[in-house]
């Protein structure tokens, strides 16, 4: 935990109370842990309504055209969902790379292992959709080299137990606040640089279309792409299956890189996250609508009064 500060009394309980969870998950078995999580997450949807008010109404601007009742469902579809996800996130501790091999699919990794061949390396987007902790070690237990940027954890225990889990199953991890050098480093060494990149990037961030608004959105993946020629894929899932698997699809976007930088990191982040839109469309139940995605306003917005 290089650069972690010490942990306080109140992270060391926070840390006991996780440990506790996870042990308890473990007796209760995979299909017990599942059913705990999922009432977990409706019991925080209705009566607690942490954040309903939040996922309802981007739900509402997202599909327009859809019901309260859709609305309803899905929101605590989603609540659910983050519950019993969640709960399996912190299983990964104990799962061994054969049984998260066992549970998950991935369409496209043929053309992913040829992008890697290349030496090149690779720069992969994905979003808050289906288990996306999950994606990453589906990806580095078939032999994907792919190296996850990803933000410290307040809690230093939880941080070291995250990344000691992530290292476990074969991912290698990138300080958020080192992603530009050492990604650089990274896809020169023909290795695959994955990012979360569906949240609100405040106004540094590129304003692309999302669910028909702009929203910010991360332009490093992007500029990181540019920078060393690497391709650019993203992924679409893990998404949770009716058989209590996992499937995802992985896909090359193919944008044109003639012209001025921040043209091109236009065009490919509005791609990139234009993919990602069509995957959540698929399966609206299983995003993480409690993020408030769209906080951030263009300046014309700002300029004009427009409300946010």
């Amino acid at each position: 935990m290089s650069g972690a500060p010490r942990p306080t009394l109140a992270h060391r309980a926070e840390y006991l109370l996780l440990r506790a969870v996870i042990g308890l998950s473990g007796l209760l078995g995979e299909r017990g842990a599942e059913r705990l999580g999922s009432a977990l997450g409706r019991l925080a949807y209705r009566p607690l309504g942490i954040r309903r008010e939040l996922v309802e109404s981007q739900l509402r601007a997202s599909f327009p055209e859809r019901g309260e009742d859709w609305i309803r469902r899905t929101a605590a579809a989603s609540y659910a969902h983050l519950g019993r996800e969640g709960l399996a996130m912190l299983r990964l501790a104990a799962a061994s790379p054969e049984e998260v091999r066992a549970r998950t699919q991935i369409e496209g990794l043929e053309r992913l292992l040829e992008a890697v061949a290349a030496g090149k390396g690779v720069v992969l987007v994905t979003g808050h959709l289906g288990n996306w902790e999950i994606g990453g070690a589906a990806l580095a237990v078939r032999g994907v080299p792919i190296d996850v940027v990803a933000q410290r954890q307040s809690n230093p225990l939880f941080d070291r137990l995250v990344v000691e889990t992530r290292e476990r199953l074969g991912m290698r991890v990138i300080p958020r606040g080192r992603a530009t050098r050492d990604g650089v480093r990274s896809l020169r060494a023909g290795r695959v640089v994955a990012f979360v990149a569906d949240q609100d990037a405040k106004r540094a961030g590129a304003f692309v279309p999302f669910f028909g608004r702009l929203a910010s959105t991360h332009r490093g993946p992007a500029l990181l792409a540019l920078r060393t020629g690497a391709p650019l894929f993203v992924a679409l899932g893990m998404v949770r299956t009716p058989e209590g698997g996992y499937r995802a699809r992985v896909e090359e976007v193919v944008v044109d890189r003639e012209g001025e930088v921040d043209d091109v990191v236009y065009r490919m982040t509005a791609a990139f996250t234009a993919r990602l839109e069509e995957g959540v469309r698929a399966a609206p139940d299983q995003y993480f609508w409690h993020h408030r995605r769209w906080k951030s306003r263009p300046p014309e917005e700002r300029v004009s009064g427009s409300p946010v």
